[in-house]
């Protein structure tokens, strides 16, 4: 528009400087140079519309970019820890600790009742064909809890498999918080904790690690008692 009127503007006032200029003129000169004024004025709101967009694309780029790179985290997470392979590895390993676990348990609980049985038939009986048979079997049992106490190098080796999954995928969620303007930003739109747990298992935390919440000291329980 603007290459189309600036022309247009010219021939007229080329006309308007030509000699024997009359009152016509004159008022047809005050009306182009009002049009002049108008079309200046549209351009600069153009201009300022163009601005505008220009930031909007900037902003639009920056969004489209942190999508993709999203995208492309979740791909990864979805191909590598959240398929069925991946996490049925997962818990299939802690299936085999707490199995592992449970068996182990039974096993030296069983091992230190026949220990108990033979140590107590042992002050009993007299014979030293006897009381070396008992021997013999409570040295059994004893090798038996040494051997079920093995689970815990098992149980160690699956747990770490569990945890590299775990931190494998805590990695790649901290990527795609940072690429949303990291944790403060992701706070601002996490749902308030809600403890859904009723009776018993609401006071129930299980065994407390260093810098957890919700459990009593021993302090606080000698304090019920004063």
């Amino acid at each position: 528009m603007h290459r189309e009127i600036l022309p247009e503007l010219r021939a007229i006032r080329a006309q308007m400087a030509a000699p024997g200029r009359s009152a016509a003129t004159e008022t047809i000169g005050e009306s182009v140079t009002h049009e002049v004024a108008e079309a200046q004025a549209m351009l600069e709101t153009y201009r300022a519309q163009i601005a505008q967009c220009e930031k909007l694309k900037v902003e639009l780029d920056l969004i489209y970019d942190a999508i993709g790179r999203t995208k492309r985290e979740i791909a990864v997470l979805h191909g590598k820890s959240f398929n069925g392979e991946e996490m049925a590895k997962v818990n299939g390993e802690l299936g085999a600790v707490v199995g592992g676990t449970e068996e182990a348990t039974q096993q030296i609980l069983e091992a230190a009742e026949a220990i108990d049985q033979s140590a107590t038939a042992l002050s009993k009986i007299t014979s030293p064909d006897q009381q070396k048979l008992l021997s013999e079997e409570i040295q059994e049992r004893v090798v038996s809890i040494f051997e079920a106490c093995n689970f815990q190098d098992l149980t160690g080796q699956r747990i770490k498999k569990v945890m590299t999954t775990m931190k494998f995928i805590e990695n790649h969620i901290t990527v795609m918080m940072d690429i949303w303007g990291g944790v403060d930003a992701i706070k601002a739109h996490a749902p308030p904790i809600v403890d859904a747990r009723e009776g018993d298992a609401r006071l129930l935390n299980g065994p407390k690690v260093e810098g957890d919440v919700g459990h009593a000291s021993q302090d606080d329980i000698d304090a019920l008692f004063d």
